[in-house]
């Protein structure tokens, strides 16, 4: 139900990456949302310049609205955007307002190959722009510990004058967000006939542990088992080797592989999957994962990142029943007794539901009202 109109805000949304994750979260939750918006996005490329010109750039076309008479009642940014500076160039009425940082992602923690790659001064954006917002939200718990205690040892480690007490008051400031997803529809009660089909859906990158993910799939080879692959996901120019190799190795196997072209194929990808597996060293929340358990899927996630959290409302019928320990032992082992579940046609233990309706709490009906509330709420505190 709508509320009246006296209860909606004007909400200035600032997004420096519009693009992938960014742009799905904020049209998933404006298109819900009661409240009114005005969007001021930069193309989702170059993501360091993004960072470097952003706050220029939108405080001139801010200032530009405001001077036409737009008001607002308070200011959203990502963590794309420096904040600190922004709110140094634009005019009085913008800077004032209650404002909230959302971190989808940040710049101490983002995974980097080796460390001499990581540039301290997006490190240093990130931090400014968490001491200058009212509230910093977050995707998942495990990404705010994650962002939180990595601070102290960076500025350990610099020349001088580490920012001690202002590290210690952010804590105050923090909440945890997560990012909704659409809802799938229903599956059929029967599964399509033939083998067992495993899906692996992530960015094809080193930080998504890939090597384990085929190292284990060889041993069901080796083991003489009977399924299908699917390996989706976001590739670039320099993906892991492990990628090509695999392609060859397991051909005969192969129904999907590479990024698919629309979301259709995406979402008949995660509703024909009998398992979802990760294999990631390093993700922030894991919306693939949300995504796939929601479609359907039957998890098979390492007990480390976000997933406990994601999955802690999963009904269960026996202990760390999703979840293997890292090892590409333990990940094998679990396939193949999922595997041979599914051939007996009991995967889900006689719950086939349980993982979509632990996901439905991310539909994005739930969490545009749930972020809604966190605005009206900012607001009423600032303003009592």
């Amino acid at each position: 139900m709508m509320k009246p109109p006296s209860d909606t805000k004007h909400i200035l949304a600032m997004e420096g990456y519009y693009g992938g994750s960014h742009r799905a979260f904020l049209d998933g939750w404006i298109t819900r949302s009661r409240h009114q918006w005005d969007v001021v996005t930069l193309p989702p490329n170059k993501w360091k310049w993004r960072m470097r010109h952003g706050a220029f750039t939108f405080a001139e076309r801010v200032n530009a609205l405001a001077a036409e008479g737009k008001t607002w009642d308070v200011l959203f940014c990502s963590d794309m955007l420096n904040l600190a500076e922004f709110r140094g160039l634009v005019c009085q009425q913008v800077n004032r307002l209650p404002s909230v940082v959302y971190f989808h992602e940040n710049q101490l923690t983002y995974p980097v190959r080796f460390e001499d790659e990581r540039d301290y001064q997006y490190v240093v954006t990130n931090f400014t722009s968490a001491l200058s917002a009212d509230e910093v939200w977050f995707n998942s718990a495990f990404h705010r510990d994650d962002f939180y205690e990595a601070l102290t040892p960076f500025f350990e480690r610099m020349p001088d004058f580490p920012p001690r007490s202002q590290i210690a008051s952010l804590p105050d400031k923090f909440c945890v967000q997560p990012p909704g997803i659409e809802p799938f529809g229903d599956r059929p009660s029967q599964r399509l006939p033939g083998p067992t089909r495993i899906l692996w859906a992530a960015r094809w990158e080193h930080d998504k542990n890939p090597e384990d993910f085929f190292q284990a799939i060889r041993h069901l080879v080796e083991k003489g088992l009977d399924f299908r692959l699917s390996v989706i996901g976001e590739q670039f120019r320099d993906a892991p080797a492990v990628f090509k190799q695999a392609q060859a190795a397991f051909a005969d196997r192969i129904d999907r592989w590479g990024f698919l072209p629309s979301r259709q194929a995406y979402v008949q990808a995660l509703t024909e999957a009998d398992i979802v597996v990760s294999t990631a060293c390093h993700e922030f929340f894991g919306i693939g994962m949300v995504e796939a358990i929601s479609a359907g899927a039957y998890p098979l996630l390492p007990r480390r990142l976000a997933y406990p959290e994601i999955l802690s409302s999963m009904e269960t019928v026996e202990p760390d029943e999703f979840f293997y320990d890292g090892t590409v032992g333990q990940l094998a082992e679990k396939l193949a007794l999922l595997i041979r579940r599914t051939e007996n046609g009991d995967l889900w233990q006689g719950r086939s539901r349980r993982g979509q309706e632990a996901m439905a709490r991310y539909h994005w009906d739930r969490r545009a009202a749930d972020l809604d509330r966190g605005l009206e709420d900012l607001c009423s505190d600032l303003n009592s």
